[in-house]
């Protein structure tokens, strides 16, 4: 049997596939705003319109990416549990923001909110309510590691996860 915690990430997942699927356009448009915007304000030099458009494809690569990993039948499911703690592993040393903390903090607002409850109706109000507390994983890792130190290589992580949660979260990240 799986644990409340467990249920309520699952959900929490679950509902943010869903929130992006459904708002995939709203996210194009608000990631070309929003890396526009950077582009402008970012001391990195003249950035031309070939690189722009190279920045832009990224994000919208992050955009499938990150579907993909909330996707309730996506490949992460299909592992057993070992591989897929292994996996987790493995995603935290590759990337280039520290999320370990982040998704700390996500696992005990869920054990938080679930309690020890039975979950069955509640389920769906609770992922809402995860999300609108913890935003989306791992947003506010990227977002603290670009700003702490900006460069091109994070832009496009960066503006996926600005938009993210401004559409989907409806968060406005400090």
């Amino acid at each position: 049997m799986m644990s409340p915690t467990k249920l309520l990430l699952r959900a929490y997942y679950e509902r943010l596939h869903e929130l992006m699927a459904g708002g995939r356009e709203a996210l194009v448009t608000r990631i070309k705003e929003l890396l526009s915007s950077e582009l402008a304000r970012a001391e990195f030099g003249p950035v031309d319109g070939e690189k722009h458009a190279a920045y832009r494809e990224a994000a919208l690569a992050f955009i499938d990416e990150r579907l993909e990993s909330y996707n309730p039948i996506g490949i992460q499911y299909t592992f057993d549990r070992v591989n897929s703690r292994q996996a987790a592993e493995l995603e935290f040393q590759l990337n280039w923001y520290n999320s370990r903390p982040e998704f700390e903090d996500l696992v005990e607002e869920a054990r938080t909110l679930a309690g020890e409850r039975d979950l069955d109706e509640a389920l769906p109000q609770l992922a809402e309510e995860l999300i609108r507390r913890a935003g989306a994983f791992p947003d506010r890792s990227i977002l603290a590691g670009y700003r702490a130190a900006p460069a091109l290589q994070k832009l496009p992580d960066y503006v996926v996860a600005r938009a993210i949660e401004d559409v989907v979260c409806h968060r406005r990240p400090t």
